[in-house]
């Protein structure tokens, strides 16, 4: 269950808007291979010198077309598998015209107990959802 902030700046249609989102989600069902329904995003567009995304010192430079995402998730999955999710995230926001280098992941793990889905209760902890395979 996983859920995804996405952070860019103005100026993007809202089928643009959709079109990233829908291709995170769909990166994640391909490698994760979560519930279609376990679709979980919070997008949030930012006027001009909101957003800071410089390289770490790779080398490169990013554009104002940036997207900051950040995948909160249960903790398990391997490094292969978290480097498999961020290749097929670039490679599906590279569909739909998002440069590699603008594509920005924070990745944050947690457990089970740390999540409610509703109604002021842990539902993996209470039983009413099955906790996730990893």
């Amino acid at each position: 269950m996983p859920l995804v902030r996405i952070d860019v700046n103005e100026g993007r249609t809202a089928e643009d808007l959709q079109q990233l989102s829908r291709g995170i989600h769909d990166a994640m069902l391909a490698e994760y291979g979560i519930p279609e329904r376990d679709y979980f995003h919070i997008l949030t567009e930012h006027p001009e010198g909101q957003i800071f995304a410089q390289d770490a010192g790779l080398g490169f430079k990013r554009s104002g077309g940036v997207v900051m995402i950040q995948i909160f998730t249960q903790g398990g999955r391997s490094q292969e598998d978290k480097q498999r999710l961020f290749a097929a995230v670039a490679d599906k926001l590279a569909a739909v015209g998002v440069a590699g280098e603008d594509v920005f992941i924070g990745y944050v793990e947690n457990t089970a107990g740390d999540w409610s889905f509703g109604f002021g209760r842990a539902q993996y902890v209470t039983g009413e959802l099955a906790v996730p395979k990893q």
